[in-house]
């Protein structure tokens, strides 16, 4: 999941200090070196854990609303979990919700100081993330990862046709929304953790969504190798999807699509790696640069505001 932030030093103690997630790779955008690209994620940045931001200060604030995906559904183990952050939520000023049932799971919603919606859900303890010694959080109460995604699609019946017939989700249930509207819940593969999708649909009174800081650029869906991404690009385009070419970002390969109710779509590669520059005990520590971007280190930390090692 990647999310836009115009407060980096503020994201960093959020995402750290509060939800207790390792920043594993302090990098830049690549595609606009002049803001920061934060990954958090569990002990080893495994795959299915992180969640990113892009630094831009100078966005426009996030307005909820369609075409946009949220909110960001983050695991944790326990019922005893969700108890447990209720408390620290209370302790450190942290705006958030009651628990409630979502999609058949006991749930926590909250928001980051930029507005960005989040949930932690229950995922049954089924395995999923590392624990990290240096967090704030005790390991039985970590966040372990991302459970699944929000989307609210301008063409909902189009964008459930992308997930099922191009991209292999089936629909694993559908619920009535109070306010009104219905979500629709898919699933890929076996379903549970980290294979969900949650497609509201119908909601009265949505305004536009205008994406800002504080909001979710883009989601990124996972394959474990180059030979399935290639696959998979194929597929997309042979779907009648405007792709883009692979983009090799030196810590995965990436496609990126736009699905027909306005949302971005990425398909990355698990590898290779966080650790492809970085031992393991260094991650996030130091401003890491791809190669290619390399010989303008200067030009490029010049231009960013220093963030704690």
């Amino acid at each position: 999941m990647t999310a836009i932030t115009g407060d980096a030093p503020g994201n960093l103690r959020f995402y750290t200090e509060v939800l207790g997630l390792r920043l594993v790779k302090k990098t830049v955008n690549q595609d606009d070196v002049s803001a920061y690209h934060l990954f958090y994620a569990d002990a080893k940045g495994s795959p299915g854990t992180d969640v990113t931001f892009f630094d831009w200060p100078w966005a426009i604030k996030n307005r909820p609303g369609v075409p946009s995906i949220a909110p960001i559904s983050l695991r944790v183990a326990s019922p005893e979990a969700l108890s447990y952050w209720q408390g620290r939520f209370d302790e450190t000023g942290v705006a958030h919700g009651e628990v409630a049932e979502v999609s058949g799971r006991a749930a926590l919603p909250f928001s980051d100081p930029e507005g960005q919606l989040l949930e932690l859900v229950v995922d049954g303890g089924v395995a999923g993330g590392v624990a990290w010694d240096g967090s704030p959080v005790p390991a039985e109460f970590q966040v372990r990862g991302l459970y699944g995604v929000g989307l609210a699609s301008a063409r909902a019946q189009t964008t459930a046709d992308v997930l099922t017939g191009v991209m292999g989700f089936r629909p694993a249930g559908e619920v009535e929304l109070p306010g009104g509207g219905r979500e629709y819940r898919l699933a890929a593969g076996e379903g549970g953790p980290g294979t969900e999708v949650r497609l509201f649909a119908g909601q009265p009174d949505t305004e536009p969504a205008r994406q800002g800081r504080g909001g979710v650029h883009h989601v990124a869906f996972r394959v474990p190798d180059d030979a399935t991404h290639e696959a998979w690009r194929e597929r997309v385009e042979r779907s009648g999807l405007q792709v883009t070419p692979v983009i090799d970002r030196f810590y995965f390969k990436s496609i990126y699509f736009r699905e027909p109710g306005g949302n971005l779509f990425e398909i990355a590669t698990d590898g290779p790696g966080f650790t492809a520059d970085e031992r393991a005990e260094e991650l996030g520590k130091h401003l890491a640069l791809p190669p290619f971007l390399e010989p303008n280190r200067q030009e490029i930390e010049s231009g960013l505001v220093p963030l704690p090692s």
